[in-house]
């Protein structure tokens, strides 16, 4: 089985100026490809021995462009090789193609990406919201969505009101304190100073 490195070569060959392959950081190997030939080379990568896909993630690039990208981990378990491959989604276009006819897995990661981000994926066998109600037209990962909520006009399914954010769980208070002081949920904070 060809290993990453001798994959590397093949890949930056067949692709040309569409693969770009980043510096390796912290022992993370990413290719960057072009949105309408991700198809193709995670195509090529199952073929060549990436068995499993870990995990299909998006980010939300909020006020760059293109916005979003998506986020692909792959792993080899005859070579025990792992790979990110990353393709940037403007938000115009905002959907790439499914890759859920290649690993089965990839069919609930990716609505969760639909439901959260509002990515739509192509040829999906079933993309409909994981999380969110039917019908919700908001995507509440985006950096857009805010922390509050948005209102709904679905009073017997959710709030009817944006939630207060004073004294949430993942809210501190402002103030100059060091974080653990402000910290909510360290209210048996011992000052140690």
């Amino acid at each position: 089985m060809a290993t990453l490195e001798s994959l590397k070569e093949k890949y930056h060959q067949a692709f040309k100026h569409s693969l770009e392959v980043l510096p390796v950081f912290r022992g993370e190997i990413t290719w960057v490809i072009e949105r309408d030939r991700l198809k193709e080379l995670m195509t090529g990568l199952k073929k060549d021995g990436f068995d499993y896909l870990v995990d299909v993630s998006s980010v939300d690039n909020f006020g760059e462009e293109p916005r979003f990208e998506m986020i692909y981990e792959l792993f080899s378990y005859t070579t025990e090789e792992h790979l990110r491959v990353k393709t940037k989604v403007s938000e115009d276009e905002c959907s790439v193609h499914t890759v859920s006819d290649l690993w089965a897995g990839a069919e609930w990661h990716e609505r969760e990406v639909f439901d959260m981000m509002g990515i739509q994926f192509d040829s999906h066998p079933d993309l409909r919201r994981i999380l969110m109600w039917d019908g919700y037209p908001y995507f509440p990962l985006r950096k857009d969505f805010p922390l509050e909520g948005k209102e709904t006009e679905m009073p017997d399914i959710a709030f009817t009101k944006p939630a207060p954010l004073e004294g949430g769980p993942f809210v501190t208070a402002p103030d100059t304190a060091i974080a653990q002081k402000r910290e909510p949920r360290a209210k048996d904070f011992v000052d140690r100073e």
